[in-house]
């Protein structure tokens, strides 16, 4: 299936699912995650939802985080279609920009090359690891300036698809791929 058409379709699926219905979804990915060979690493990225979209609500997996006393990223968007990656904190201030995503207004940067877990916002993803955002390319322009080692992370409300036909070369698939039924490994 073309990128636009899974696009289009898995927006309408999640924009279906009742506040409860996400939430509980959202704890279980969560509860989930916890099953990752991940928990050795500092230096973890993490996605604030855009509650318009019915996005994952990431706040279980950044209370998992900090009570790990990991530290945690969250990024800033920028009309270049880049991402800048700050530290959050207690002293972190929140606004949401133009989209609806909570971003910090300031504070700590990070670069890219210091990030060792990213958790990756998608809309789809095939059995390949493929994914499939929004169509601006941040993530992808992201990633492509973290280490190479870097462990990209997919968080899904939905099941892989079998496959994305219109992948690109410039695309960076995800290792793994957390779901409410299933933990997908690609790497």
């Amino acid at each position: 299936m073309l990128k636009k058409d899974l696009r289009t379709l898995y927006l309408n699926k999640r924009l279906q699912y009742s506040t409860q219905s996400l939430q509980s979804k959202s704890l279980i990915i969560s509860n989930n995650i916890l099953e990752l060979p991940i928990w050795s690493y500092t230096n973890y990225h993490i996605f604030l939802p855009i509650d318009t979209k019915n996005e994952i609500d990431t706040s279980y997996i950044l209370s998992i985080l900090h009570g790990k006393d990991k530290n945690v990223i969250i990024p800033k968007m920028f009309t270049s279609n880049s991402l800048e990656n700050y530290l959050l904190t207690d002293n972190t201030t929140l606004k949401k920009n133009k989209w609806g995503v909570p971003e910090p207004i300031d504070g700590i940067k990070i670069e890219p090359s210091s990030i060792d877990v990213v958790f990756v916002p998608l809309l789809a993803f095939d059995k390949k690891g493929n994914r499939v955002g929004y169509g601006k390319g941040y993530y992808d322009n992201f990633l492509n300036n973290c280490k190479p080692d870097v462990l990209k992370i997919g968080l899904s409300l939905f099941e892989a698809e079998e496959q994305i036909t219109d992948v690109y070369e410039n695309d960076i698939p995800i290792d793994y791929c957390v779901t409410p039924k299933k933990t997908y490994i690609f790497k």
